[in-house]
């Protein structure tokens, strides 16, 4: 058994359109604790919604229920759902489809039909143990819930698109899986991305693409090839051989139908590029994304900064308990962090509460825009006593304070302090500047004249280089808690996390709202899952 929303793998498919309210009632039917989470909704004005759990609310405890109510404002294109509790999001999860309002067209040619396809990851096992950390190796990838035919238990049982010859389909495509980047390729065709994470680009043609988890991109598919069948493929990015087993290499595939293939047909092989050397075809996706400058809700980059921060991101440890076995190096256990900090999450209220009514003990405002040293963060090897206490960070719940409508610049810096890893991080509340991608040390004289300043790509989820960089930047007119994290925490200790608060603006229209009369409200110790979930109901 698994939790699943509504009964079905992926979840249901939720579709607005831009200046609607969305109202979702959810009734934990489960024996979990449970938060949904709007991945890439701005929730202006409505923070209590995000369901960032023990940050914007405590959870929905079972038998218990809650609704979230937003507008969807200033956003257009593909997000998703999923829950937001340890790693019941391998499950919990669906797509959140935004289209224009009513007489509003696309800023590309109408597509013929739009088909959402939802990636996703497949355990043979209870999903208990993936409450556990590291979680165990997935068994399987799943393309709209199905495996395909690379497998017996699924050799008849393939996602299949059929289309038209000459027409144009609109894909969205959506990576739920909870730990793996994934590439995907259809054989012999070429598509064109029109959009990522919910943010119009300028349309960029490419045969692979990447997507980080929590990652979404939308494009146009036209079905220009001869008549016949071709698979459809993803396969697993892994960029940290070292740290996390290799995930299954046998191919996860879907198929391209044309309406008059023959029956007979034998699909074309959708292998991906021989000799693909994945980070460079990665990074060469990821940093060819442009926006589309004067498209809908694009907005210029702000020129003046009044925050900058260096981050550093990775991984450290934590003391493996006495009398027990742990995996990491030196016998420890794995723990993330940013700037030498490991987040620890509130016990009894949520972050969000204790900020708006000023309740004490909970966090603390010092989270560092610097690390606590300088060193060779893309090639850290341990030389110094004050190294090695560097693979410790310490354990703390720290929040950094913005004041509202200043304009932020963050640069994360990819660590090696105990092995590079591309790490997805996912901010909510906003989408980001992406300014510019790198490897190696970030250098602020030579690589700062390399930015993109005119149309950077937009995201609410990016994907750092291993052994390297990137360059956000954002405008803070968002008041409220929200989390800055790592969308890839299945094999780590939560950890890779940090929260902003964005303080009130000048004006009521400006200021955070009041939570709502039925805010659920933490049990003592949120973060126990005593048996299996069986389902969550989830209307709208």
């Amino acid at each position: 058994m698994i939790p699943t929303v509504n009964g079905s793998l992926p979840g249901p498919t939720i579709n607005v359109r831009e200046g609607d309210t969305l109202v979702v009632h959810v009734i934990n039917n489960s024996t979990y604790n449970i938060t949904i989470h709007w991945h890439g909704v701005f929730q202006l004005k409505s923070s209590w919604m995000d369901g960032a759990n023990m940050i914007s609310q405590c959870p929905i405890q079972p038998r218990n229920n809650f609704t979230y109510r937003f507008d969807i404002t200033g956003q257009e294109g593909t997000l998703l759902w999923h829950a937001h509790v340890v790693n019941l999001r391998a499950t919990l999860h669906g797509a959140l489809i935004i289209r224009p309002r009513s007489g509003r067209p696309y800023p590309f040619p109408k597509p013929y039909k739009e088909v959402p396809l939802v990636f996703e990851q497949w355990w043979d096992t209870d999903i208990e143990l993936l409450n556990s950390r590291p979680a165990p190796i997935s068994d399987a990838y799943l393309i709209n819930g199905l495996a395909g035919d690379s497998y017996p238990c699924s050799k008849n049982r393939m996602f299949k698109l059929r289309v038209v010859q000459g027409k144009t389909y609109l894909l969205r495509i959506i990576n739920a899986a909870l730990n793996t980047h994934l590439f995907f390729k259809i054989a012999s065709h070429n598509v064109t991305v029109v959009s990522v994470d919910a943010v119009y680009t300028t349309p960029y043609v490419s045969d692979v693409m990447i997507l980080t988890p929590g990652q979404t991109v939308d494009a146009l598919l036209t079905a220009d090839q001869p008549s016949g069948m071709y698979y459809m493929e993803i396969s697993p990015y892994t960029s940290a051989n070292s740290l996390v087993p290799v995930p299954p290499s046998t191919p996860i595939r879907g198929l391209i139908v044309y309406e008059d293939a023959k029956s007979t047909a034998s699909p074309s092989n959708s292998l991906m590029p021989s000799g693909m050397n994945a980070i460079s075809t990665a990074h060469r996706f990821s940093s060819n994304i442009t926006s589309l400058v004067g498209g809908p809700y694009w907005t210029p980059v702000p020129d003046h900064v009044d925050e900058k921060m260096f981050v550093t991101m990775g991984l450290g440890l934590k003391p493996c308990p006495p009398g027990t076995k742990c995996i990491g190096p030196f016998g420890q256990r794995y723990a993330g962090s940013l700037n030498n900090r490991t987040f620890v999450i509130p016990g009894t209220i949520s972050l969000q509460e204790a900020y708006f009514y000023n309740i004490s003990g909970v966090y603390t405002d010092d989270f560092p825009d610097q690390p606590p040293m300088k060193f060779d963060y893309a090639n850290f090897g341990v030389r110094t006593n004050f190294e090695y206490k560097l693979m410790f960070p310490e354990r703390k719940t720290s929040v950094k304070t913005l004041k509202y409508n200043s304009t932020v610049e963050i640069v994360v810096q990819n660590t090696g302090i105990i092995t590079p890893e591309s790490h997805p991080m996912h901010l909510h509340g906003f989408n980001f500047y992406v300014l510019g991608y790198g490897f190696g040390n970030y250098d602020p004289i030579r690589d700062a004249d390399k930015l993109n300043l005119v149309n950077p790509q937009m995201h609410n989820t990016v994907g750092v280089p291993p052994g390297g960089w990137v360059v956000l930047r954002f405008k803070a007119n968002n008041p409220g808690a929200w989390m800055f994290h790592c969308h890839m925490d299945a094999h780590l200790p939560y950890g890779i996390v940090m929260v902003f608060i964005v303080q009130n603006g000048p004006s009521p229209e400006t200021s955070m709202q009041p939570p709502p009369s039925n805010l659920p409200q933490c049990t003592r110790d949120p973060t126990i899952y005593e048996s299996l979930a069986t389902s969550v109901d989830l209307s709208s």
